[in-house]
């Protein structure tokens, strides 16, 4: 699985043309990635800063994004136009836990 962390600003000249690609990018990666299943969460801070937190579970559905050619495009369009600074991190990940109390089937060990 990878994690790729996206922080940006936004220019003053992102616009309707930003948001509409953002949506259209948004339905790439879900046809790309098809069966291998792809999260993305979205969160801005106070200041404004956008961070996006993608989830891949393969190398190979990941590389095809990559180099999707709507995403190239979006990509330059971003560098040119609708950043004012961005930092992508692309990260491997190692382990995974979790744990869920709002399932009904959860139950809570007391510790001893």
């Amino acid at each position: 699985m990878f994690v790729i962390l996206f922080k940006s600003h936004l220019s003053e000249q992102a616009g309707e043309e930003y948001y509409a690609t953002e949506e259209r990018m948004q339905e790439r990666v879900r046809a790309i990635a098809g069966s291998d299943p792809v999260e993305v969460k979205q969160y801005t801070g106070e200041d404004g800063e956008r961070l996006a937190v993608m989830m891949w579970r393969d190398e190979e559905t990941l590389d095809k994004w990559r180099h999707d050619p709507e995403h190239q495009v979006a990509q330059r369009m971003g560098r040119k136009h609708w950043y004012s600074a961005y930092e992508l991190t692309v990260a491997q990940v190692i382990r995974t836990s979790a744990h869920d109390n709002r399932s009904p089937d959860a139950t809570a060990e007391e510790p001893r």
